[in-house]
């Protein structure tokens, strides 16, 4: 299996950290968003794992190298300008012969990928989009007026959404609708696809999940980090 991590980002929201490192290698416990993230991958049966890079990308290359130490092979898409979300996969259009999973290098998640696979390669589509429920506190009361009248008032009601979880699942066959080497987002390949009727599966998945783009979001990570990673890392341990 092959997979693809989107680590070009600037991470502006998470400075001073990410003047000195890139933000997909931030340290979460101990190890980075990176390295939990290719240990999911891994686990799944990735075995080939491209970094579409732009920003300090040699800091990726000189710590993670090809990747044996790590169990998989790791490759590098390096951008001469800013490709958007979905640009950068257009460099990768010789390389990915298979299903790929693609992913945002923020993304710190113990998603089942295999079975996430699974179900978009069931499906035969081109795009399989993993989306997650998310529910966002409302800091203010919600009047519900009919005929100038209130006949209920909700008092910070939770708004509830399914959104993307910035990951996704592809075909080979999708790089005919990505535009070579130019800025392309993730929305605009979507909406593309569904302008021309075909189908955009979605996966809604269920694990824990948080998208590390925020100062509080950092914060977070390290303090759910040992309840939903930690313990997997010691089972693993205790079978080694």
């Amino acid at each position: 299996m092959q997979a693809v991590i989107l680590a070009g980002g600037l991470g502006s929201r998470l400075t001073p950290f990410t003047k000195v490192i890139p933000k997909p290698m931030l340290p979460v416990g101990d190890r980075s968003i990176l390295e939990i993230q290719i240990d999911r991958l891994k686990t799944a049966g990735v075995t080939e794992i491209f970094f579409a890079a732009n920003y300090k990308s040699d800091f990726l290359q000189s710590y993670f190298g090809d990747g044996s130490k790590f169990g998989v092979r790791l490759k590098y898409s390096i951008e001469s300008k800013k490709l958007g979300t979905c640009g950068p996969l257009s460099l990768l259009r010789e390389k990915i012969i298979q299903p790929f999973i693609v992913l945002n290098g923020d993304i710190l998640t113990n998603l089942d990928f295999a079975r996430a696979y699974q179900h978009h390669c069931s499906h035969k589509g081109v795009l399989t989009i993993i989306s997650k429920d998310v529910t966002f506190p409302l800091s203010y009361g919600n009047l519900v007026v009919e005929d100038g009248h209130v006949v209920q008032l909700q008092e910070k009601p939770d708004i509830r959404l399914e959104i993307s979880a910035g990951i996704y699942i592809m075909s080979p066959d999708i790089f005919q609708y990505i535009p070579y080497n130019e800025h392309f987002g993730m929305e605009q390949l979507a909406q593309k696809l569904l302008d021309m009727d075909i189908p955009v599966h979605c996966y809604k998945m269920s694990e824990y999940w948080l998208d590390i783009g925020r100062m509080e979001d950092y914060q977070k990570a390290q303090t759910e980090y040992e309840k939903h990673f930690q313990t997997e890392l010691t089972q693993h341990e205790t079978i080694l």
